[in-house]
């Protein structure tokens, strides 16, 4: 399968929108869609810090910007009800 165009995807993104404002999505497809496109964004992010960090030969600012990357994309993974994990809180003994 192709990638849709940006017209495509565009106009599929504006109609989930849609959806999702009017209550016309009963089986979650404009929620999934929209999130997929979130998602799908902060990935790319992702991969373009990756590759800069990998080209700028350890650079201590690419490496930060990539960690930052990486820490938006496994946000955006959490679900309702997922447990926040124990090494990203503040532990007071």
């Amino acid at each position: 399968m192709t990638r849709p165009t940006e017209q495509e995807l565009e106009s599929a993104l504006t109609r989930a929108k849609w959806m999702r404002e009017h209550g016309q999505d009963d089986y979650f497809l404009g929620k999934s869609l929209l999130n997929h496109d979130h998602r799908l964004q902060l990935l790319d992010h992702v991969l373009q810090a990756t590759k800069l960090y990998l080209h700028s030969g350890d650079g201590a600012r690419e490496h930060t910007d990539l960690l930052k990357a990486i820490e938006a994309a496994e946000k955006a993974e959490a679900r309702p009800g997922d447990e926040p994990h124990l090494e990203n809180q503040d532990v007071v003994l």
